[in-house]
């Protein structure tokens, strides 16, 4: 399909006259030729899955928008029919399109290279543009990678892209199972020198030239989430068409033109993104990721809530979920923090629904339990229901009584008999007769009464896909949180049942608050050396270093310490010791880091204190337990004294809402026995007087 107005691109081939300003142009590879996303992908395309109810698709289109993108090139790759249908009926074909023209491209493709190979037969690119995935979820401007790469290439002819990273943790791979990328950098001049791939876990071995180790200053990454938005000149495509042995983006076309710097002279540059959202939906790891930051509301220019997409009226609750005005929730049903529903869903009596993404127009029985699920449109749950970290897709039927295990993914149209037993990790789909994608399987749709088939993976389809596609159901603690959300790192997580975590691409919910850093870091730093058992006392002189290079004051330093400190007690809970044991051997050999020399030892700093491990644990499992354990320590090891338990039992912060009331309860028994024993003692300290 032809653009509607094809004036901006064509204008002037590629004279290579760049004075004249040419509209901002992008390409959309919204097809990765990947297997991430299977099941769901062998019927419907990568593009058009949902996320917190909107198709993936409209992220990056609303992004491009707000960058200033006037032209849209869209590959559609696999099932192009249904992109096309879509995107026809939408805003961004309307007569109000952001967009001055949004073309449809086809081609007979099998990898990324074939498109670009084919962008470049059609000469529709003139100037600098953007070439972007079809799955990126970002908030950050442009404009300063924008001019840093026109800056650059007025000097040097020869940097021909700039790609765009997002600064995420330490450890922001060590949880998965896909590939974690490695960039070689030379930061004085924001250049890559060289890029590779590697496995979660394993150490860093390359054959890197030795010419690129001779550069002033040398970073080797680890820590980058490639958004895959680059910012390219028509050079990009001229190599791609060069060298057709180029078929993947990074480990092809990247990986070569770096190797090959001495014989084409080119240069590939980045840009760091710091400060705001960025990230794709790369597979079900980072799906789920970046749904979760949406369900906690922190990706504040997309908020669910601010009915960006579409014609919807979600309103977010004090509670912390979402939901359509035009849902039908019975009253006895109890919807948790993190939860999104979407209109013209119903939900019925008793069911428990927490940290879960409900589409639109799904009909959930009675007395059923979601946790950590997404239920996409047009899904039917049946009554008495139990669905754990589970992907159910559009027009899916699940019976009454089912179980679906942690990680099943049901594709569309896939009908599971009433009192089925999903085992976790199942891939079910409905490929209407292909038997390539295996029998049918009773034991996983319930016999005659189920419709559907195990998904099996072909043995050419892409390696790193079959190890990433399960990636979040295979590991009960499927990432650590590294989170960068805000300065209150316990709002960072949401514990599931199943105490699950993830990391978050955002860095902050005003996108400038200086805390974020500082936390992020500080507590990682921290967990991770109580994990090696190192000495508090060596500890001390790293956090002191971490608080005035982070500029952070005593309140922050105070935040991290709590904050860690119960992360860490959760993580040994988690492996199996008991609250009390933990949370013992966890302030006994770190209460050094509370009492540190020169902190703030007042009451209210002890009070404050509280307050920061309360608020963390109100999002952890067994947080009301740990927290009983812990403040009994904290008055055994006479860290704290008795006046600072009353005052933080006094002070309204400690049950301002729901969540902080409900974990500190398990502590009102000590907290007047504590009172007791208190006036006891005065009671004879006042006898003792009396008598002399």
């Amino acid at each position: 399909m032809p653009p509607k107005n094809q004036k901006s691109a064509g204008g002037k081939g590629r004279s290579g006259d760049d004075s004249k300003e040419e509209p901002l142009a992008a390409v959309i590879v919204a097809d990765s030729f990947e297997t991430r996303f299977a099941p769901f992908t062998l019927e419907r395309p990568r593009c058009l899955l949902p996320l917190a109810n909107v198709p993936l698709i409209d992220y990056t289109l609303e992004y491009l928008a707000s960058a200033g993108v006037q032209l849209v090139y869209i590959y559609p790759g696999a099932h192009a029919d249904q992109v096309e249908t879509y995107l026809e009926a939408s805003r961004w074909k309307s007569s109000n399109s952001p967009f001055d023209s949004l073309a449809i491209l086809r081609c007979i493709a099998s990898s990324v290279g074939d498109i670009m190979r084919d962008l470049d037969q059609k000469h529709l690119i003139a100037g600098d543009f953007i070439v972007v995935s079809g799955d990126i979820v970002s908030n950050f401007p442009i404009e300063p990678a924008l001019r840093q790469h026109k800056n650059r290439r007025e000097k040097d002819k020869n940097a021909i892209m700039t790609m765009i990273l997002r600064e995420a943790g330490p450890g922001a791979y060590d949880y998965g199972s896909g590939i974690v990328p490695t960039f070689v950098l030379d930061p004085t001049k924001d250049r890559c020198l060289h890029y590779e791939e590697s496995f979660p876990g394993t150490q860093f071995t390359a054959h890197i030239d030795p010419e690129i180790l001779k550069s002033s200053e040398t970073d080797v990454r680890q820590d980058l989430i490639d958004c895959r938005l680059d910012i390219c000149t028509p050079d990009v495509l001229s190599l791609w068409s060069d060298n057709f042995d180029n078929q993947a983006p990074r480990k092809d076309f990247l990986f070569g033109v770096l190797k090959d710097y001495e014989l084409n002279g080119k240069t590939i540059h980045t840009y760091i993104v710091q400060d705001h959202y960025a990230s794709r939906a790369a597979d079900f790891w980072f799906y789920n990721a970046i749904s979760q930051d949406f369900q906690r509301g922190l990706v504040t220019s997309l908020a669910v809530e601010n009915n960006v997409f579409g014609d919807t009226h979600y309103h977010r609750s004090q509670g912390g979920y979402v939901v359509d005005r035009a849902v039908i929730t019975a009253r006895s049903t109890k919807l948790g923090p993190g939860s999104i529903v979407g209109p013209g869903s119903s939900i019925g009596t008793r069911c428990d629904i927490k940290n879960s993404v409900v589409g639109q127009r799904c009909q959930i029985g009675k007395g059923t339990s979601l946790d950590g699920a997404y239920i996409w449109d047009d899904a039917t749950i049946g009554n008495n229901v139990k669905i754990l970290r589970a992907i159910i897709g559009n027009e899916a039927f699940i019976g009454d009584g089912c179980t679906i295990g942690e990680g099943a993914l049901i594709s569309y149209g896939v009908k599971v008999a009433p009192g089925t037993i999903v085992p976790a990790g199942s891939r079910i789909c409905n490929p209407q007769g292909e038997p390539a994608y295996g029998p049918k399987n009773d034991a996983l749709v319930g016999g005659d009464a189920g419709e559907g088939h195990a998904y099996i993976d072909n043995e050419e389809d892409d390696y790193w896909g079959s190890r990433a596609s399960r990636l979040i159901y295979e590991k009960p603690e499927f990432a650590a949180s590294l989170s960068t959300l805000d300065s209150d790192l316990s709002e960072d997580e949401f514990s599931s049942k199943g105490g699950s975590r993830s990391q978050s691409f955002a860095t902050s919910m005003s996108d400038d608050d200086p805390t974020d850093r500082f936390q992020h870091d500080t507590v990682a730093i921290l967990v991770q050396r109580m994990q090696e058992g190192k000495q508090a006392d060596d500890m001390l002189s790293e956090l002191m270093g971490l608080r005035f290079s982070g500029g952070a004051d005593e309140t922050q330093v105070r935040k991290a310490v709590a904050v860690a400190l119960m992360k860490h007690i959760h993580g040994q809970i988690e492996s199996g010791v008991s609250p009390a044991e933990a949370t013992r051997q966890a302030l006994t050999a770190y209460n050094t880091l509370i009492r540190r020399k020169g902190a703030d030892q007042a009451i209210e700093a002890q009070v404050a204190f509280l307050l920061d491990t309360q608020r963390d644990l109100t999002r952890r499992r067994e947080g009301g337990k740990t927290l009983l354990f812990v403040i009994k320590d904290l008055y055994d090891l006479e860290i704290f004294g008795e006046e600072a338990f009353a005052d933080w039992w006094a002070d309204e912060r400690s049950s301002s809402d729901p969540d902080l009331a409900a974990v500190r309860q398990q502590s009102a028994p000590f907290i007047e026995w504590l009172e007791n024993a208190e006036s006891e003692s005065e009671s004879e300290s006042g006898s003792e007087e009396e008598d002399e």
